[in-house]
């Protein structure tokens, strides 16, 4: 695998940021606020083209403007706020923007971490930090969501609808590969999630892919859980995973079930990844677009702020993402399982936890050195 642009420490990045609808400009506002810390902090700048595309821009345009996809393809990543309106039927613009470029960039490794953070209360009373730490790898571009199939006599009494699910060799082995690649720099242990009982002929590609590659990876132990069983040992023994590989559907499903047990899907972060780097890798918080609450100030930025350390370490900022990530935990820490408060307020904190003590100038000379970052991006 030949990566098309390297992540460089220090640089100019080039990054998009699409607020997008409902309250996705109030945690993207927050995210760039905590951005601008950490370029104070650590001497790398970005160069940001903010994107129209959402909902407003659909329906002024009817549909999606190819030129605005062209100018995302441009930057280095992109910062996603939400999709989603009343304004449009549920799913248009999911299919239409978001699917669409996951579909045209290759992101073909969706990641989830699911970790409690400290002063988090998670509905798992039981369970501690140490016990809720994974990472999901769903693979992006195939299984249900690739809109194949079709219907019959919609309407009527005899209507038949299908959906099928597209499962590549391919698409298969290069995100299992990702997973153990993964897996390497945390607890060396990759289990796979499916249904290979009933779900015979993708299953089993799953099954034997996930055999073979992980041949290749003798010091990785390995274990199969039904994805049933696997949402059950979730909730009553998630310390039992450190990387979870599955399809695009099961991924879907049991990362916003972890996002339940961490502690709400409002501190959950996701990566939408081109690991070859050919084309912008993209980052989103896992909520929607809350529009009941749009406009209110209230919406939760912790999972865009995450968003945005997952973005910087992608893009080999690793102090800054690390930096960020304590930010945060420190933020958790003091609020102590009470609301979030104010979308600002909550911004403007973790953005001053960031900025911390006095560290020394660049001209100094930059150490280079950073503490190992909680992601793993080759």
């Amino acid at each position: 695998m030949t990566d098309c642009r390297d992540a460089e420490t220090g640089a100019t990045h080039h990054v998009g940021v699409l607020p997008g609808d409902g309250i996705g400009p109030e945690v993207v506002a927050a995210a760039v606020q905590v951005l601008d810390a950490a370029e104070s902090r650590w001497y790398f700048r970005t160069r940001r083209s903010w994107s129209p595309l959402g909902t407003t821009a659909y329906l002024e345009h009817g549909g999606v403007e190819q030129q605005e996809v062209d100018r995302l393809a441009e930057t280095d990543a992109v910062l996603l706020g939400a999709i989603g309106d009343p304004r449009l039927p549920a799913g248009v613009l999911e299919r239409e923007l978001l699917l669409r470029l996951r579909r045209e960039f290759d992101l073909y490794a969706n990641l989830r971490p699911v970790r409690l953070r400290p002063g988090v209360l998670s509905p798992l009373r039981s369970v501690t930090p140490a016990e809720c730490d994974l990472l999901v790898v769903r693979e992006n571009t195939e299984s249900l969501y690739c809109n194949a199939g079709g219907a019959v006599h919609v309407g009527g009494t005899a209507e038949i609808a299908t959906q099928e699910s597209i499962n590549s060799r391919h698409a298969v082995d290069r995100v299992l590969r990702f997973a153990f690649e993964a897996a390497l720099e945390r607890r060396r242990h990759v289990t796979l999630v499916h249904k290979v009982n009933v779900l015979e002929y993708a299953g089993g590609l799953w099954q034997r892919r996930f055999d073979a590659i992980a041949a290749e990876y003798p010091d990785i132990a390995t274990a199969y859980v039904h994805v049933d069983a696997a949402c059950l040992y979730l909730v009553t023994d998630p310390g039992r995973y450190d990387v979870v590989v599955t399809d695009n559907l099961f991924g879907d499903i049991f990362s916003d079930l972890g996002a339940g047990i961490q502690g709400g899907i409002g501190l959950s972060a996701s990566a939408n990844l081109d690991p070859t780097r050919c084309a912008p890798s993209l980052f989103e918080p896992i909520h929607g677009s809350a529009p009941d609450i749009a406009g209110r100030g209230v919406a939760d930025p912790v999972g865009a702020i995450l968003s945005l350390a997952l973005l910087l370490d992608f893009l080999g900022e690793k102090d800054a993402a690390q930096g960020i990530s304590d930010a945060v935990d420190d933020h958790l820490l003091a609020r102590a399982g009470g609301p979030s408060g104010a979308t600002v307020e909550v911004g403007a904190d973790i953005a001053a936890r960031v900025v911390g003590p006095s560290v020394p100038s660049p001209l100094a000379g930059r150490t280079e050195t950073s503490a190992p970052s909680r992601y793993f991006f080759p």
